[in-house]
């Protein structure tokens, strides 16, 4: 007969309703709460994913999991429990805020069950952990990963003697391809049925040393001996692995760089190039059945010229599409990343750059959240908490929006191909590289002048073996990271294309449009664009970039649009010109060639050099509000704003400086 499973406690509930708050995954009320713990990188998430269903983040680097990941667990016929994936640490010695909260989680708010996830090729970093917890008082089960790695490597771990060395149930799982094993259902049952098990006093065989040292002593004699049971005491020593074999290439001082540009270069050409078919496909879709059919709908009723089909159609929709638009090229560069993080590269990307942090004065463990920053920089805020430095995080929060983000990308293969030609991946990738470049210049600038304090700490980071991509984890993580895009910029874009459209069809106050100069302002939805609230408001603006080349309303109006989210800038144009959006970003057509006649009128002939101006400041200026949210959540409002101040005068002196050298060129 299966053993009962005890109701939550009251104290559980409230761990689970206040933790995150109710959009950190699916709860069961009065179901015991089970905690998956683990190192870095030792597949806890991958765990977690198997167990709940949940595609949660799985990449194979460090830090993947930087929030707690919460889901439900279907333990046995009819019987659920709740699952937390905490964030990865070495030890319940807290260093970092995620550190901290795995600390408070777990020895104040002890939950149900905890799951500890162990690296089998990596045992004895794991068993630390373990050991910890084996002094709470609690229910502890050990989950053994990469069992197979270490038989690849003829150290065949015995599983029955690490169970009795470390006295709690041990179940093997294959994370990457297996599914749950039933003994592991088994035993989480039997677990949460039975007594807590008492806490383990240490610090008791090193007297008359420091009882933290002296715990520390204990526990590292327990891993040892532990390790030594399990893996035999006649073992061979360890041989050098394919893995460590290309490392030496690939972690090369100098080739790595070189590696790493020609990886990151192979991804931007590629989603360039590939997107240009799915995009045509989804933009004739929106723009032919879509609006024709709207179109005829309210022609039905009378409306086909009225305000709210102009609304509907112009404004709302045009948002849609531009989301729609933005979707093949998310799901290539998603895909490539998970493909580059599953692999093992991402880990060694980071030992890479990790010379380049050190002249920042940050640690490599930064380059993470830089690497996430490329998709979004908001999640890339929220990855900041894997550092453990304080003012090593407010400085890696600063530079973060200098990171060019998915959302700029459209917006560069649109501008690149009208003005570049076949020459628009090089320019792409250009971008690119100046995002790094800047950086690292204005993180040299303001830790000269407000972070001489700190100083580069040593890059400590677990490589993992390199595996072959597995196509079903890269699919669940480009769609996991797809919908979180789609999640956040879906509401923005909509929202954003409704309010340009309602500024535009708002006839700005006293305009002088009749011949003997008395005000002749037309009515709502019938005024021009130039002549409109929006329109004013951008031309009244446009001056100030007149030294950059780019002093046009219209392409002023697409950078205030943008300062609420970047995905919009082109639905803004689309707009603003009174034109569809491209069907392909590569064939821009109409809205193409006004751009550039806009742009060579601006800039008195030299359009490349405004183009590219333009270009910059879009890289370089304030980001988009969700990530200024973010950023406030994350430092407080006094360093947002500082950080606005200073992308706004980097962007501004880079555009002026670009325009103002390339005429001349």
């Amino acid at each position: 007969m299966t053993p009962a499973i005890k109701p939550q406690p009251e104290g559980k509930r409230a761990l689970l309703a206040d933790c995150h708050g109710a959009a950190a995954g699916r709860t069961v009320v009065d179901a015991p709460t089970i905690a998956l713990v683990g190192c870095p990188n030792v597949g806890k998430s991958a765990v977690f994913r198997l167990l709940t269903g949940i595609r949660a983040g799985v990449g194979n680097y460090p830090g993947t999991t930087v929030d707690i990941g919460r889901g439900v667990w279907r333990v046995a016929p009819g019987r659920q429990v709740n699952v937390l994936d905490l964030p990865g640490t070495y030890s319940l010695d807290p260093m970092s805020p995620d550190e901290q909260l795995v600390h408070d989680l777990l020895v104040m708010d002890s939950p149900d069950l905890v799951i500890a996830v162990v690296d089998a090729v990596n045992l004895a970093r794991s068993l630390y952990l373990v050991a910890q917890l084996r002094e709470q008082s609690g229910r502890v089960i050990v989950v053994l990963t990469m069992t197979d790695v270490l038989g690849r490597r003829g150290h065949p771990i015995d599983v029955g003697a690490l169970r009795d060395a470390i006295g709690v149930p041990v179940v093997t799982v294959d994370g990457r391809s297996g599914g749950v094993p039933a003994e592991l259902g088994e035993a989480t049952v039997r677990a949460l049925a039975g007594a807590p098990t008492p806490a383990r006093q240490v610090g008791d065989q090193f007297a008359g040393v420091d009882p933290q040292l002296a715990a520390a002593a204990e526990r590292f004699e327990w891993v040892r001996q532990v390790e030594q049971l399990a893996m035999g005491t006649g073992a061979s020593s360890p041989k050098t692995t394919g893995s460590d074999r290309v490392d030496q290439i690939v972690c090369n001082r100098w080739l790595g760089p070189i590696i790493f540009l020609a990886a990151m270069f192979g991804v931007f050409m590629i989603t360039t190039k590939a997107a240009a078919p799915l995009q045509e496909w989804l933009a004739v879709l929106v723009e032919g059945p879509v609006t024709s059919g709207l179109a005829t709908f309210f022609g039905w009723f009378g409306w086909a010229d009225g305000v709210v089909a102009s609304f509907v159609i112009d404004g709302v929709v045009t948002g849609v599409g531009a989301v729609l638009t933005f979707i093949p090229l998310m799901i290539i560069m998603f895909g490539l990343l998970a493909l580059l993080e599953d692999s093992g590269y991402m880990a060694r990307a980071a030992v890479v750059a990790d010379r380049l942090m050190r002249a920042v004065g940050l640690p490599g463990r930064a380059f993470i959240p830089m690497i996430v920053g490329f998709g979004c920089n908001v999640p890339a805020v929220a990855a900041t908490r894997v550092i453990p430095n304080a003012r090593h995080r407010l400085l890696t929060v600063l530079l973060l929006p200098f990171v060019s983000c998915n959302a700029r990308l459209t917006v560069y293969v649109l501008v690149g191909t009208v003005f570049f030609g076949a020459n628009a991946g090089y320019v792409v990738f250009a971008m690119y590289v100046l995002s790094v470049v800047l950086v690292v210049v204005v993180g040299r600038l303001l830790r000269g002048v407000m972070f001489r304090d700190i100083s580069p700490e040593p890059l400590l980071i677990d490589l993992p073996p390199y595996h072959l991509p597995m196509p079903r984890l890269v699919a669940a993580v480009t769609w996991q990271r797809l919908r979180a895009f789609l999640r956040t910029a879906t509401g923005i874009i909509v929202i954003t294309s409704a309010a340009v459209w309602v500024l535009s069809a708002t006839p700005a106050i006293g305009i002088d449009r009749g011949a003997d100069g008395a005000s002749d302002t037309a009515g709502f939805g019938q005024v021009s664009v130039a002549d409109s609230l929006y329109g004013q408001v951008s031309q009244a603006v446009a001056p100030v970039f007149d030294p950059a080349g780019f002093g046009n309303w219209e392409a002023t109006s697409a950078l205030i649009t943008g300062f609420v989210a970047k995905e919009a800038v082109i639905a803004a144009w689309a707009q603003t010109y009174a034109t569809d959006e491209p069907a392909d970003e590569r064939d821009p057509g109409e809205l193409g060639a006004l751009l550039q006649a806009d742009f060579e009128e601006s800039s008195g002939g030299h359009a490349a050099a405004a183009v590219l101006a333009f270009m910059v400041f879009l890289l370089a200026y304030t980001p988009c509000l969700t990530t200024l949210a973010a950023q406030r959540r994350e430092i407080g409002m006094r360093w947002t704003l500082f950080g606005v101040g200073v992308q706004l005068v980097v962007a501004w002196t880079l555009a002026v400086a670009v325009f103002q050298i390339g005429r001349l060129l």
